[in-house]
């Protein structure tokens, strides 16, 4: 009963080991090393985006805590807001 078990393991290492080796060497090919660089490089995009989320409404937050109106050279859009429109002046000018 030892024997056909022992036997039994062998074969399962040998089997995941020969799995393991063959996807190691998948991942070190041409294609396998651009799709990991490419992996890095949307999980660094998606954690910039996060971040510059996170900081403007952050930022939203502190200015009405702080009572703060949005600057105009905020680089921010989310936090510039447009001017209201100068009110035209009323017309002196005597229509007779």
């Amino acid at each position: 009963m030892g024997r056909p078990l022992w036997f039994v393991a062998g074969a399962g290492v040998g089997v995941y080991a020969a799995a393991r080796a063959r996807r190691a060497a998948e991942s070190l090919t041409a294609d396998g090393l651009r799709d990991r660089l490419r992996g890095w490089q949307v999980g660094a995009r998606l954690f910039a985006e996060e971040v510059h989320h996170a900081r403007t409404e952050r930022e939203i937050e502190l200015r009405e805590q702080l009572g703060l109106r949005p600057t105009a050279g905020s680089t921010t859009p989310e936090l510039t807001t447009p001017e209201p429109a100068p009110e035209p002046a009323p017309d002196t000018k005597d229509p007779t």
